[in-house]
């Protein structure tokens, strides 16, 4: 599997998503990608799916080292006192001492981010998160967030599909040295139904799903797709063996438009760059 290089963290290019599963449905889940090749697994505190994220990890016996997994604060736990509180019931329920990558799962709208990005830092020095970095920032939170890091920062995890223009982002995140995180890669099942994407897949011999993944990953973008199905996720994970030409790269980067995001939460989501 290939990997990015985020500010000097090696991080596989292909995770699984976790959210909504929950219990069995994400234990079930994590087992299957893990025995098809999965070696980043993405979950969050607001998932409420940590605990079964863990357990499967567990089940697995694969040595800690041998699964790289990102997990994420939510913006109620902000304040340096309940952000420290915070990062340990989450590797409580993950069942680990350390955490490989820790986001800021929102910008908070009320807590001081430099009040935040310090306890990132703090959580970080105390061994208990590998690398850190943010979440569903834009390029100004981008920007501030690196100043006032003295971690460098590995990545924001955004939205990205081949409907949303997601340039600006990606630009920040280079001008830093950051990977960038795409969530939702395939947009929740609509580049199935898109004729530039489902004539090229047609034309390869692959699906729309696999041709979405593979735009995000000749990028460079790490992608998290999200399935319960043991097939669909063997099929996400299996877009190493093509690859998409100039011209295709260009026609499902056209697909873009204003209203093609499909995630927004009230009093949370910044004023987004496009």
């Amino acid at each position: 599997m290939l990997t990015v290089e985020a500010n000097g963290t090696l991080i596989p290019q292909i995770g699984l998503g976790t959210w909504p599963m929950k219990g069995a449905e994400c234990r079930e889940a994590v087992l299957a990608a893990l025995e098809i090749g999965y070696r980043h697994i993405d979950t969050a505190q607001m998932y409420s799916n940590e605990a079964d994220v863990g357990a499967a990890l567990e089940e697995s016996h694969l040595d800690r080292d041998a699964v790289f997994v990102t997990t994420k604060i939510w913006p109620a736990n902000f304040r340096r006192d309940d952000f420290s509180a915070a990062v340990e019931k989450s590797l409580d329920a993950l069942r680990m001492d350390a955490v490989d990558l820790l986001l800021l799962h929102w910008p908070s709208p009320d807590i001081p981010l430099a009040e935040t990005i310090e306890a990132l830092n703090a959580a970080h020095d105390a061994g208990k998160a590998r690398t850190i970095g943010v979440s569903n920032f834009n390029t100004r939170l981008i920007d501030e967030a690196v100043s006032l890091s003295a971690i460098p920062l590995a990545l924001d995890q955004v939205e990205y599909h081949p409907f949303l223009d997601q340039g600006p982002v990606l630009a920040a995140c280079r001008r830093h040295s950051m990977g960038t995180t795409a969530y939702c890669p395939i947009a929740k099942g609509k580049v199935a139904e898109n004729p530039v994407i489902v004539g090229i897949a047609e034309r390869l011999g692959r699906t729309p799903t696999q041709v979405a993944l593979r735009w995000l990953i000749e990028q460079g973008v790490i992608a998290v797709p999200k399935s319960a199905t043991p097939s669909r996720i063997a099929e996400n994970f299996d877009i190493w063996g093509f690859s998409l030409d100039a011209a295709d790269m260009a026609a499902i980067s056209a697909l873009k438009n204003p209203g093609g995001r499909i995630v927004n939460v009230d009093g949370f989501s910044p004023a987004w760059d496009t």
